[in-house]
């Protein structure tokens, strides 16, 4: 068994069972072919959380600082993870991704760049918009919400992928793409929340 394949069952029993963890909309990934996550960030649980409910292996970008830690550092490249440099157009994190996404793999992003602190959707980085016009991908827009506390159940929703070949066809701006993404995760992120509190 492979390291990220134990790394996920870990990750999807605790979650399962400690924190409540409920995945939602798992038909809504394509079983193949190039897909791009882009999902809003509230916790360092978000990318186990998403990878975990998932049959694919999905692939990662991960802050350049968690590299350089000993254990950690040597353990991200086997769960899926590759360093980016927050806050510079990083090129060689950008061709990492395309080349993911040509090889038909699963990328996930975090759009927002950092964790939101009051649990509402922020403003989104370019980068998304980039891969999602760049690339033959599939955009799937993903809602975490909830706390990650024993007990208190967390939510993963899974949309149903956007059609962003217009986008594509339009030459539209990566900036103005990745604010169609964000739209799409508050979309879900509300329709969700709403069906919760019924």
């Amino acid at each position: 068994m492979s390291v990220y394949a134990i790394g996920k069952t870990i990750c999807k029993m605790y979650l399962s069972l400690v924190i409540r963890a409920e995945a939602i909309g798992q038909e809504n990934i394509p079983k193949e072919g190039p897909v791009l996550l882009c999902s809003n960030h509230i916790s360092n649980y978000d990318p186990p959380l998403v990878g975990s409910f998932m049959k694919r292996k999905i692939h990662f970008m991960a802050k350049e600082e968690l590299f350089s830690q000993k254990i950690l550092g040597s353990l991200l490249p086997s769960l899926g993870a590759f360093p980016v440099k927050r806050g510079a157009g990083d090129r060689q994190a950008l061709r990492k991704g395309l080349s993911l996404l040509e090889e038909g793999k699963v990328l996930c992003l975090f759009p927002e760049g950092t964790r939101s602190k009051t649990g509402e959707v922020g403003k989104g980085l370019s980068g998304s918009g980039f891969f999602a016009l760049r690339s033959e991908a599939a955009v799937v827009p993903v809602a975490v919400f909830g706390k990650y506390k024993p007990f208190q159940k967390v939510t993963v929703v899974y949309g149903k992928p956007l059609n962003f070949q217009q986008l594509r066809n339009q030459k539209t701006s990566a900036a103005d793409a990745t604010e169609e993404i964000m739209d799409s995760i508050r979309k879900l992120m509300a329709q969700h929340q709403a069906e919760k509190n019924k």
